[in-house]
Parts: C-alpha cells; sequence; structure tokens
C-alpha cells in the first residue's frame, strides 16, 4: 500500500474513532449529570386536573429512559391558566436539565394573540420535548334539558366556567361569540378544569369549553354514556373518530378569514398535552430529554397501562412541536391581530 493511501486511511479510521469516542462521552456525561438526581415536572394545573394526570403517568415512567434513570417527580403550579408555571419555567427554573414542565397548549401563544396578557417569555426559545397528544377539545352542557345541541346555543345563554384569559375555556368560547354569534357566557376566575367541573357538578355553571376529550374518557366516562352533558361541538383541525356525529369548528367557518382565525387558534390542538424545557439547556441534555420522551411514548409496559386507564396516546415529537410554535408566530399580522382582538 502507498503511504499516501495508508496515512489518508489512518485519519479515517482516527476521524471515525474520535467521533464515536464523543459520542460515548457525551453519552456518559448525561448519564453522570442525571444519576441519582430527582427530576422535577412543573405542571401548570391543579392537582387531579387532565393535563396534571397525563403529566404524572408520564413521571412514572419517563426515568427509565432518561440517561443515569433519575426520580421524575411532579410539582404543581395553578395560576392564570398555566401561564404562572410558563413564566416560572423560562424566567426562574434551573436550566441545566433537571426540571421541565407541561402547560396549557394554547400558552405558548398568549404574546402573539393577547398582547396585553403578563406573558414573560419567548415561546420559540423554549426547548420542546414533545406532546402525548394531538388533541381535539369539546364544549358540554351539563344537566340543562335546554341545550342539547351547538343549534341551541344560538338562541340561549349557555353559563360556563372559565380559567383565565389565555385558556382554552375562555379563549374558544370567545371566539365563536364573536365569529359565529353564539350565546356563551363565562364566569372567569377557575384554578383549573378540576375546579370548573366540580362548578358544574354543583350547578354553579351549566357547561364547559375547551374541555379535552382524551381527559372526559378518563375522568367522566360514565357521564357522558349515560348523558348527564351533551357535546356541542369539537374544537381542533379534523374530528375524532369516537364523535362522528358532533360538528367541527373548522366546518363552521363562514369565510375563509375565519378559517384563518380557526387555524391560527386550534392549530395547538396538534400539541395537546405539551412538555418543554427551560431555554438554555445543554444540547445534549435536550437531546437526551427529547429522546426519552419518546421512548416512554412507545414503552410497552407504558401503553398496556394507558389503554387500562383510557388515556389516549398520540404523540408528536419535540421537533415537530417546535416548528409549529416557530409557524404560529410567522402568520399574516393582520389574521393574528383580528384573532386576538375576538379572543379578548
Amino acid at each position: 500500500m502507498k503511504r499516501s493511501v495508508r496515512v489518508l486511511f489512518a485519519l479515517l479510521i482516527g476521524t471515525f474513532a474520535g467521533a464515536h469516542h464523543g459520542t460515548t462521552a457525551q453519552a456518559q456525561g448525561v448519564a453522570d449529570f442525571y444519576k441519582g438526581r430527582n427530576v422535577e415536572i412543573i405542571v401548570g394545573w391543579s392537582a387531579g386536573a387532565g393535563y396534571d394526570v397525563y403529566a404524572r403517568f408520564l413521571a412514572r415512567y419517563m426515568g427509565r429512559h432518561i440517561p443515569g434513570n433519575p426520580s421524575v417527580i411532579v410539582q404543581n403550579m395553578a395560576g392564570a391558566a398555566s401561564l404562572r408555571a410558563t413564566n416560572y419555567i423560562y424566567n426562574v427554573a434551573p436550566k441545566d436539565g433537571s426540571a421541565f414542565g407541561m402547560i396549557g397548549r394554547g400558552t405558548a401563544f398568549d404574546p402573539l394573540l393577547i398582547p396585553s396578557t403578563p406573558a414573560q417569555f419567548e415561546a420559540a426559545k423554549f426547548g420542546w420535548l414533545g406532546s402525548m397528544n394531538d388533541e381535539v377539545s369539546v364544549c358540554v352542557a351539563w344537566a340543562e334539558p335546554t341545550v342539547t345541541s351547538l343549534d341551541d346555543v344560538f338562541t340561549k345563554e349557555l353559563v360556563i366556567g372559565g380559567s383565565g384569559p389565555s385558556s382554552d375555556t375562555d379563549q374558544f368560547p370567545m371566539l365563536m361569540n364573536r365569529t359565529l354569534g353564539t350565546r356563551f357566557r363565562i364566569i372567569p376566575g377557575y384554578p383549573g378544569g378540576n375546579e370548573i367541573n366540580l362548578a358544574m357538578q354543583r350547578g354553579e355553571v351549566k357547561g364547559r369549553c375547551g374541555w379535552s376529550w382524551s381527559s372526559i374518557r378518563v375522568t367522566h366516562p360514565e357521564q357522558h354514556r349515560s348523558k348527564v352533558f351533551h357535546v356541542l361541538v369539537q374544537l381542533g383541525l379534523s374530528k375524532h373518530a369516537d364523535l362522528p356525529d358532533v360538528p367541527l369548528i373548522m366546518d363552521l367557518a363562514k369565510s375563509d378569514e375565519q378559517r384563518q382565525m380557526f387555524k391560527l387558534v386550534f392549530a395547538r390542538q396538534v400539541m395537546g398535552r405539551p412538555f418543554l424545557a427551560p431555554p438554555g439547556l445543554p444540547a445534549d441534555r435536550l437531546a437526551a430529554l427529547r429522546k426519552a420522551f419518546m421512548e416512554t411514548m412507545a414503552d410497552p409496559e407504558f401503553l398496556a397501562q394507558a389503554a387500562r386507564m383510557k388515556l389516549e396516546i398520540t404523540p408528536v415529537d419535540g421537533a415537530k412541536v417546535q416548528a409549529l410554535v416557530e409557524e404560529i408566530y410567522r402568520q399574516p399580522a393582520e389574521i393574528a391581530r383580528k384573532t386576538g382582538a375576538a379572543l379578548q
């Protein structure tokens, strides 16, 4: 073998070995960081709410897929429809990979749609880990015999509970009132969905909008089967297979502009149960958390238990969620302005 060829071959082998060694060392460094550590999931909702149920279920399994196998614990930080937790994750939570969070699916878009909201973050700078669901939400009328379909809400007022101006419970019905002419009356101030559900059962309010269908399947299956409440409309980009006869919001748009507005708001459903890390995480730890999240979503034991609990798992990976957030922030300014005005 000629000397020049031998030198080139040695260089190639050395480059490959160095790259392999770097990858191994990087993985080992991540495992060393997480070994024996607690990782905290900060949930922007009260205990027992649908988001909380999903976060606690994830916490039971995700640690086994993170290098070093840390313990994963959940901390609730309810307030302002998860805006409080979102601001905390962005500005206060440790940026070393030892904490990440679960927030409302629409909270990331508050600065775009509600400029007056006290958001203290830039959504695209979060490290998006992924979503456990590509979600469909609904509006329901609870124990209200005069309202059994969406048509009734065009002629009769339906009093519903709300958890804050940036929440689905407030934004979705407000948008329908302003664009379609429905007559939802929102009673604000509930800390989260769990409290709205209790208010419905007590008769304080007569319904709820922005209620995840996946949550209903887990927390209120018997009431749905016995028609304690009626599902009025589906809120998402496409129908859920469980609800073929319930109208879809996208089919109710009266113009192309309304269709654009609905897409801007309901695209968030793709990230139905989103998890995100603070900005500035070391790249190797962010990559490890993203990988661990999606490995958990495919874990056979995790999926079997999810089926037993009737938890819907339709995961979306972190890169896709990151791209969706960036795409929403590129929407035409005039459509964003009109949509934001309709939500307030």
